[in-house]
């Protein structure tokens, strides 16, 4: 049994098959991940309003500065089909300057973040300060973890890079990873129009 079991799997299609369940895994993760964001964004939108003693929308979000780290992290999309791209190419020197730089955009978005929280927990908006308060810091936190998960996928990645493991099958590991960072920028599209437009 085990014999003929073995060639079946290392035959041809063997890899395509696993790959492609890997693939309908990650959509069906994304799916699910779409339902969450999607309670979150509607609790978001039932609380807005429900600033309590707290400070409102209005009063403290700098949309300039926002906007600045949401064009970070668009353009981390950018970076993220280039190192697609240099994959499919075999060109792995470039495949993992444009991973690391991918990741390096994600920092810089995590660390405006933490800015942002740090100055309006100053401005006196916590977590438990009012509805409004939780439902936002709830929601972009959430969505925070989730661009670090995807920092430290594409910086695996990267470093599998370098050590030739992604050459023979990587392809699906950099499509993967790349499905994933799209799917984060463009929550965080949605993110920023509902909270940060459309609340002020």
């Amino acid at each position: 049994m085990t014999a003929m079991t073995t060639p079946d799997l290392a035959g041809p299609g063997g890899h395509h098959d696993v790959s492609e369940a890997r693939k309908l895994a990650m959509w069906a993760f994304l799916g699910s991940e779409v339902l969450l964001f999607g309670s979150l964004i509607t609790t978001f939108l039932l609380y807005r309003t429900r600033v309590g003693d707290g400070p409102s929308a209005a009063e403290i979000f700098d949309i300039p500065f926002t906007s600045i780290s949401s064009f970070i992290l668009l353009m981390s999309s950018l970076t993220m089909v280039l190192g697609h791209h240099s994959w499919e190419r075999k060109d792995w020197r470039q495949m993992r300057v444009w991973l690391l730089a991918t990741a390096g955009l994600g920092m810089i978005f995590l660390a405006g973040q933490v800015f942002e929280f740090t100055e309006f927990v100053h401005e006196g908006l916590t977590v438990s300060t009012s509805p409004f308060g939780s439902a936002f810091f709830v929601l972009t936190g959430f969505h925070g973890l989730h661009v670090a998960v995807g920092v430290m996928m594409l910086m695996a990645t990267a470093i599998m890079g370098f050590t030739g493991k992604l050459r023979e099958d990587g392809g699906m590991n950099v499509g993967l990873v790349g499905l994933y960072w799209h799917f984060v920028d463009v929550v965080w599209i949605v993110i920023f129009t509902v909270v940060y437009l459309l609340a002020v």
